[in-house]
Formats: C-alpha cells, sequence, structure tokens
C-alpha cells in the first residue's frame, strides 16, 4: 500500500514538473513572439523618423 501511494505522489510530482515546463515554455514563446513584434514597431517608427528628417533637411536647404 505505501508503495502504491508512494508511485502516486512520484507520478502527481512529476506531472506538476512537466506542467510548469510546458507552461514556461509557452511563456517564452509569447515573450520572443512579443519582443520581435517590438523590433518590428521600432523599425517602422525609426523610418518614419527618418523620412520626417530627410523632409526637414530637404526643406531647410531649399530655404536657404
Amino acid at each position: 500500500m505505501r508503495t502504491l501511494l508512494a508511485l502516486a505522489a512520484t507520478a502527481v510530482i512529476n506531472g506538476c514538473g512537466v506542467e510548469t515546463a510546458t507552461t514556461a515554455a509557452t511563456a517564452a514563446s509569447i515573450k520572443k513572439q512579443e519582443l520581435q513584434e517590438g523590433q518590428k514597431t521600432m523599425q517602422r517608427a525609426q523610418q518614419k523618423i527618418d523620412g520626417a528628417m530627410q523632409q526637414v533637411q530637404q526643406r531647410a536647404a531649399t530655404t536657404d
């Protein structure tokens, strides 16, 4: 009986470990995707800033 309880307890503990590992892997995957999306957003913003700066420089050059 004790052996059966020990095996059951071991199975429950191992099951929790698998669930925790799966949850951690899923969270890491989500964070990676969020990071990639953030980098894309930052690149688009930088392109807009660069374009605006070029326009300012062109206007300044034509004003001189």
